[in-house]
C-alpha cells in the first residue's frame, strides 16, 4: 500500500525489504530517512518509493540478524524485546509507534524497559526468539525475486549472531592488552558493553574483533 502521508515508526518495504521509518525531512528531494530492519543500514527514500506494512500477531522477521516472531498470546520476559504497536505512553515515557524495547523488568501487568518507560501489555507484541512454525516471514515484500547476493547476506548475519551469542563474555572473565600489557577482569556487562576492572568500556563486538584484547581465562571453560 502506496503512502499518501508518511509517519515516523511506520514499517515499510523499500526495494524488497522490511525498513523502518525514523524521520521526515519534508523539505528534503528524499524526505524519508529509515533503516533497513535486518540490520540497521540507513537509508533515504521519496514516499512514492516505499510500501507500508503493519507488523501483527505470528509475523515473524529479522531484526538486528536474529529471527523473531511477534506474539501477543505470550508474556514478556526480562532481557526480552517487545516492540510497541499501540503507543499510548504516560506522562513520563518516552516512546512511540514500532519502538523497540528491551525488558528490564515486569510488575502490576506492565513491563518497565531498559529506556526507563513503563509499557501496558495491550500497548505491545512480544518478540520470540526464532522464526515460529506458522508464521509468516514479512522481511521481503515478494520472496520470489530475492537475489541470491540477499540470501547469502541474509546467512551471514545469522551465522554472525549466533557465534557472537555463543562467544557473549561473563563476569569475572580475564583479558591481556597486548599493547600495554595491562591484565583486566570483566566486573560489568551493561547490555552490549563490558567494564573492565581499571574503567575501561569497550562493546562486546569491539572486544571479540580487537587485535589488542586476548582472553586468558574464561569463567565458564577455566584457562586457556
Amino acid at each position: 500500500m502506496k503512502l499518501l502521508q508518511v509517519r515516523k515508526g511506520q514499517f515499510v518495504y523499500y526495494q524488497n525489504e522490511l525498513h523502518k521509518v525514523y524521520s521526515i525531512k519534508p523539505l528534503s528531494k528524499k524526505s524519508v530517512q529509515m533503516y533497513r530492519i535486518k540490520d540497521m543500514k540507513q537509508v533515504v527514500s521519496r514516499a512514492d518509493e516505499i510500501d507500508l506494512y503493519k507488523p501483527k500477531h505470528m509475523d515473524s522477521f529479522m531484526f538486528m540478524g536474529a529471527m523473531y516472531t511477534l506474539r501477543q498470546d505470550q508474556k514478556a520476559v526480562v532481557d526480552g524485546y517487545i516492540i510497541i504497536t499501540k503507543p499510548d505512553p504516560g506522562y513520563l515515557d518516552h516512546y512511540s509507534l514500532n519502538e523497540f524495547e528491551k525488558v528490564d523488568k515486569l510488575k502490576d501487568g506492565s513491563v518497565y524497559t531498559t529506556l526507563n518507560n513503563t509499557v501496558g501489555e495491550k500497548e505491545f507484541l512480544v518478540m520470540v526468539p526464532k522464526e515460529e512454525p506458522g508464521s509468516k516471514n514479512i522481511s521481503y515484500f515478494d520472496d520470489t525475486i530475492i537475489t541470491e547476493h540477499q540470501q547469502e547476506e541474509d546467512k551471514k548475519l545469522l551465522e554472525q549472531t549466533k557465534k557472537n551469542a555463543a562467544i557473549r563474555p561473563s563476569l569475572g572473565d580475564m583479558y591481556i592488552n597486548l599493547d600495554n600489557g595491562i591484565k583486566a577482569m570483566i566486573v560489568v556487562i551493561d547490555q552490549d558493553e563490558v567494564v573492565f576492572g581499571h574503567g575501561e568500556r569497550i562493546t562486546i563486538t569491539d572486544l571479540f574483533e580487537s587485535d589488542s584484547w586476548n582472553p586468558i581465562y574464561i569463567t565458564e571453560d577455566g584457562e586457556f
